[in-house]
């Protein structure tokens, strides 16, 4: 696959015409760099599926069914003692500590997919290296395009696009 090419603009416009025309032709645009939130760039991106809640109710579940069963075992089956005439097996005695140990391993989980999911902790990204990034939060509008082949033809759309500059990201 080719690598990302980096497209700087003057105005929003330009960048907003460019993404539609890259997207019309097949690429998919990586990321947008804007000084200030433009409302067609929000349409424009599709939502990441994000696996955060998947993971914190697979792992909350898991882990109170694990504890439970582990409560259950060493009562019932690996130490049993009768005290009092009470039954080996009490459920209600047994969900506290599940329920509690469920809910931390979800929020530790949870708190690890997010980490992961948004790519943290990143000390440091290729875009950081290239010299006319730093202008994008200043006066400049960058679009991360991923060429679908062969990174001329989207070269050639982004400069006809009217992109001041096309560079190639390097990893």
């Amino acid at each position: 696959m080719s690598t990302p090419l980096l497209a700087e603009f003057e105005t929003p416009e330009a960048l907003i015409a460019a993404m539609r025309q890259t997207r019309a032709e097949g690429h998919r645009a990586l990321d947008a760099y804007t000084p200030f939130p433009i409302e067609a760039l929000t349409e424009a991106f599709e939502p990441r599926r994000r696996l955060v809640r998947p993971m914190m109710a697979v792992a909350g579940f898991g882990s109170a069914a694990a504890m439970y069963v582990l409560q259950w075992y060493s009562s019932a089956i690996a130490y049993p003692l009768n005290s009092g005439g009470r039954p080996l097996h009490s459920w209600q005695v047994f969900l506290l500590v599940p329920v509690e140990f469920g809910v931390l391993i979800a929020a530790i989980a949870g708190f690890a997919a997010m980490l992961w999911s948004c790519g943290l902790p990143a000390l440091h990204h290729p875009l950081f290296v290239m010299p006319q990034f730093e202008r994008a939060s200043q006066d400049r509008f960058m679009l991360l395009v991923a060429p679908k082949g062969e990174a001329e033809p989207l070269r050639r759309t982004l400069e006809e696009a009217g992109a001041r500059l096309v560079a190639e990201m390097h990893a």
